[in-house]
């Protein structure tokens, strides 16, 4: 048997966590962020719908990549939204 102190330190001994109060706005930010995002999916879906039938079935690949940005984005709120990260998502986090 393991003694519990030979356990991998817990999230909050390795870096601090915000108050949860902060977190909480953030959230709420995110959130809204999110329904924005999937608007604008939807209008990138809509346009690009359009573009194939008037190209010829040929995809705007801007737009695609737009749209992947966009996916990789709401990817990484979901995971804050979610507690599975502590990583805020752009414009949080300057990495992103």
């Amino acid at each position: 048997m393991t003694d519990r102190n030979d356990a991998a330190p817990a999230i909050s001994e390795t870096k601090p966590l915000d108050p949860l109060w902060k977190r909480a706005v953030f959230m709420l930010i995110i959130a809204a962020m999110i329904s924005i995002a999937q608007s604008i999916l939807l209008l990138i879906a809509v346009v690009q719908f359009i573009v194939l039938l008037i190209d010829n079935r040929q995809p705007n690949e801007r737009l695609a990549e737009f749209g992947v940005m966009v996916g990789d984005w709401v990817a990484r709120a979901a995971r804050y939204q979610s507690v599975a990260s502590e990583a805020r998502p752009w414009p949080f986090n300057e990495a992103d």
